[in-house]
């Protein structure tokens, strides 16, 4: 048993055992190697492998800095998802008797072992400008710019990106596209499109609106399971879209496919599924897809058109759609009340655990 020698005190350890997955790209060797090792009960992940390398083997390669959560360097994955190896307590793991298959991040090239190649997720950083663009050389007249909290909250989780690269592993549309912007480069992008200090919205919009942008994610939502830091990339991709929609840049067919839902929800409270293609991809498209229109009618597959389907229940939808757009919360501020809106939910249930929040604050 190891010894605290400042404590004077033992320390409790456990037995750890690792999967690694081995590779090195100059020989395209991959291995599966297990690891056993002794480690304090308070290891992280990445105490583990620090003790596989300079106890076991020396010729692992990963990334580590901080070991706070802050550095973002030490993302790679575990049982197929990424995770930050210093967030990742290793106990209760141990506890269930499992033995955890450790690899590198995924969607960028593996340069040896658990290190990847960064150099295309800082290329798609840099795509998106993730610099300040005020419009003024000079501070203003009294030599800051200030700016309200309220205006702020707009990008207070985008804020909180350490750019670790673990959304990105995770990404579908990155998978199937890897010129996608990805979740971590748009989420960057909305940390200055939010920003009132900033001036170029409307430009970056109309850039993030582009092939490969901002509707090309396919709303998986694995981007926000990953984060570990609660950044959730897919809403910031969400503010995008109805930051760029309320300000009419509305030119990629993502964008016009869902002002249709909108437009169809308010005036008959459902998805009119068989005027889709004509209102997003235009008549010329609609026609040309005719035949294949048919066979999905013959099948049972979409109602006939004519006349239109009304919900029962429309003015309800109706009213909701007035609602939002007298409130004035069109665009990214419309889904940042829906993000607060989904948080209160747990203490509207449990009214008690907000009055003990409230005493603690106090």
């Amino acid at each position: 048993m190891a010894i605290d020698a400042t404590a004077h005190r033992p320390l409790s350890t456990m037995d750890v055992a690792l999967k690694i997955w081995r590779y090195d790209s100059r020989t395209g060797e991959r291995e599966l190697k297990t690891y056993e090792v002794e480690a304090p009960e308070w290891a992280c992940l990445l105490d583990v492998l620090d003790i596989v390398k300079d106890r076991v083997d020396g010729t692992l390669a990963y990334r580590k800095s901080c070991r706070m959560m802050i550095c973002g360097s030490c993302g790679m994955r575990m049982d197929g998802g990424a995770v930050l190896a210093c967030r990742q307590r290793m106990k209760p793991i141990v506890d269930a008797g499992h033995v955890p298959v450790i690899s590198a991040m995924g969607n960028l090239p593996i340069i040896k072992d658990l290190v990847v190649d960064m150099g295309p997720f800082w290329a798609k950083t840099r795509a998106v400008r993730p610099w300040l663009q005020p419009g003024y050389v000079e501070p203003p007249e009294h030599g800051e710019y200030r700016v309200a909290q309220e205006e702020m909250n707009v990008v207070q989780k985008e804020s909180l990106c350490i750019q670790c690269g673990c959304c990105v592993s995770e990404c579908n549309s990155m998978e199937s596209d890897p010129e996608f912007l990805g979740p971590a480069a748009l989420a960057k992008g909305m940390r200055f499109v939010g920003d009132p200090r900033d001036q170029t919205a409307v430009e970056r919009l109309d850039s993030y609106n582009s092939e490969h942008g901002i509707w090309d994610c396919t709303r998986c939502y694995f981007c926000n399971e990953r984060c570990p830091k609660g950044v959730d990339p897919r809403d910031a991709i969400a503010k995008l879209g109805a930051e760029s929609v309320a300000r009419g840049i509305d030119h990629d067919m993502g964008a016009k496919h869902a002002k249709w839902f909108v437009k169809s929800a308010e005036t008959t409270g459902w998805l009119r599924e068989t005027e889709l293609v004509p209102k997003t991809q235009g008549v010329v498209s609609a026609i040309a897809q005719t035949g294949f229109a048919l066979r999905l009618l013959r099948h049972g597959k979409v109602p006939v058109p004519v006349p239109p389907h009304v919900a029962e229940n429309v003015g309800e939808a109706r009213k909701l759609h007035d609602l939002v757009r007298q409130e004035g919360i069109a665009g990214a501020k419309g889904i940042v009340q829906g993000e607060r809106a989904l948080a209160s939910l747990d203490l509207e249930h449990h009214p008690e655990a907000s009055e003990a929040e409230d005493e603690a604050s106090s």
